[in-house]
């Protein structure tokens, strides 16, 4: 099965004729907002790249390609302003060589011909970034960009059952490591909504958001070490529970999006496969009582696996709600002992704030179910939104508790501003996705009417009012969607100079080239 070269799954997974006008017909009544005709992508066949400006050594040839649909199909992550270009066949920055190396022998052999080429190298994982993070988008100062594709470096290397955990290989995608796994009887309970197709390397590389709403909420929390290639050698943490010598090596790798080096392998830390599980929606007669039950339920020290508080909007539209009334999805679980006693008892202090049980057993059911569902399908849906005129955005943040009210107003009302005055009107929708003691994770949704042909402008609009709103209102520019490209300019306002000095230094010591995914967090000095 080959992935699509313009949107999200495979090519056989693409919205058919049919499936595009059956959202134009059921789309409007749900949005509120008439919709344009239907476009077809452009195809494969169909597009146009400039040439390429590399051409791999006699060592590499049988590692390298150069052909049409890996130039395409690499040239993009997948955010929306991805899609709608790729759907269109403009693909203005491809990579010039696409590289598959089967081990790090090939990656040395592979950064050392950059090297002497004066070529950018962007590693490459699952390819579902959605801010600009894979992108070849650099400077004329380089002579071509590559794109590392580590997908055949994907293995289980070995499982230590004593202290249950596991060293894999980078280029494992979500499915390949737990089906490894499951041979062991364990689980990295891992599960971004990217999981599908992205891989371990990449959620280290970008500190990415899985299935844990509370406590074990990122992938830094399995990371025992990390193993990375980079322009000076390879780069390798110890292994150990914990340690307290000076800052740790692996912690510097994790979020640093490619710019060090290409992480290879990990030792992770993995677990027993759920047994017992409860699950639970809870309705709200407004968000704000729903914040606070959140923030009770956080505080108690129960750690549900699942703590997604959902706006009346949302829930309206994905989870089947009245419009009405914000929905909590609660669930917590469990490889050793029964659950029932914390779900018991965060009802009963999601009760004291006036929640109301709308279900609750064993599985997601009911509003809690159907919205699962469709956040699932997420990502396949927005597929058909270029080709209906549908705009969609995602940002998300995190602030603490006592800054939320305030935050929460500020950003909403810039966002929707925006969105009347670029689109002239639209939905703009709020959920937490993760919480934690000391504040919530809120990510917000924007659904709105697209121009044809200005769709990119209307985004790029859109993305700078909500950015400039997280930033101005104390919150991060990104909680576990990465910095990439497109998040660079409020990241440059979120950290500190004297830690981007820092952080210009090491990479000017493991990548002196600059030649490892430029423009992504820093700039080359």
């Amino acid at each position: 099965m080959r992935l699509s070269h313009w949107g999200w799954g495979y090519e056989h997974e693409q919205p058919s004729r049919g499936d595009m006008e059956a959202a134009a017909r059921s789309l409007p009544a749900a949005l509120g907002f008439s919709l344009e005709g239907i476009e077809e992508p452009v195809p494969i066949e169909k597009v146009k790249l400039d040439p390429p400006r590399l051409h791999p050594p006699g060592a590499l040839a049988g590692i390298c390609s150069t052909s049409l649909y890996d130039r395409a199909s690499h040239t993009y992550g997948k955010s929306y302003r991805d899609i709608v270009r790729a759907f269109r066949g403009q693909f203005g920055h491809p990579p010039d060589v696409v590289a598959y190396p089967r081990n790090e022998r090939d990656i040395e052999a592979l950064l050392e011909w950059a090297g002497s080429g004066n070529a950018a190298v962007i590693p490459f994982g699952g390819g579902t970034s959605v801010v600009g993070g894979v992108e070849p988008r650099i400077s004329g100062t380089y002579n071509g960009a590559i794109s590392v594709d580590l997908r055949h470096l994907s293995r289980l290397l070995e499982f230590d059952r004593a202290s249950r955990a596991a060293r894999i290989q980078g280029g494992a995608t979500g499915p390949e490591l737990e089906r490894q796994l499951g041979a062991h009887g364990v689980t990295l309970r891992h599960f971004p909504q990217s999981f599908q197709f992205s891989t371990l390397g990449g959620w280290i590389a970008t500190r990415s958001g899985g299935h844990f709403a509370t406590l074990h909420t990122h992938i830094d929390d399995f990371v025992e070490s990390v193993r990375a290639i980079t322009p000076q050698g390879a780069w390798e943490s110890r292994r150990l529970p914990g340690s307290g010598a000076g800052p740790s090596p692996d912690r510097m790798l994790l979020g640093s999006e490619g710019t060090l080096g290409l992480i290879t392998e990990a030792w992770v830390r993995v677990q027993g496969k759920p047994a017992h599980r409860r699950s639970a929606g809870v309705r709200f007669a407004s968000f704000e009582a729903g914040v606070e039950a959140v923030r009770a339920i956080s505080q108690a020290g129960l750690y549900p696996a699942n703590c997604r508080l959902i706006d009346a909007t949302e829930a309206r539209l994905t989870a089947g709600g009245d419009g009405g009334h914000s929905l909590l999805a609660l669930a917590f679980e469990s490889a050793d002992h029964p659950v029932d006693a914390w779900m018991d008892r965060a009802l009963e202090l999601a009760t004291l704030h006036g929640g109301v049980t709308e279900s609750a057993g064993g599985h997601a059911s009911g509003q809690v179910g159907a919205w699962r569902d469709s956040f699932i399908k997420a990502p396949y849906l927005r597929n058909i939104h270029p080709a209906i005129g549908v705009l969609s955005e995602t940002f998300e943040t995190a602030v603490t508790w006592e800054r939320f009210g305030g935050f929460h107003a500020s950003v909403m009302g810039s966002v929707q501003e925006a969105v009347r005055e670029v689109c002239g009107r639209g939905i703009v929708t709020c959920r937490f996705t993760y919480t934690y003691p000391d504040g919530p994770a809120p990510y917000y949704t924007v659904v709105a009417p697209s121009r044809r042909g200005e769709e990119i402008d209307q985004w790029d609009a859109v993305k700078r009012a909500a950015s400039d709103a997280l930033i101005g209102a104390g919150g991060t520019i990104t909680h576990h969607h990465a910095v990439g490209r497109d998040h660079r300019p409020w990241y440059d306002r979120q950290r500190p100079e004297p830690f981007a000095a820092a952080l210009r230094a090491a990479k000017g010591a493991v990548d002196p080239g600059g030649l490892l995914n430029p423009g992504v967090l820093i700039d080359p000095v």
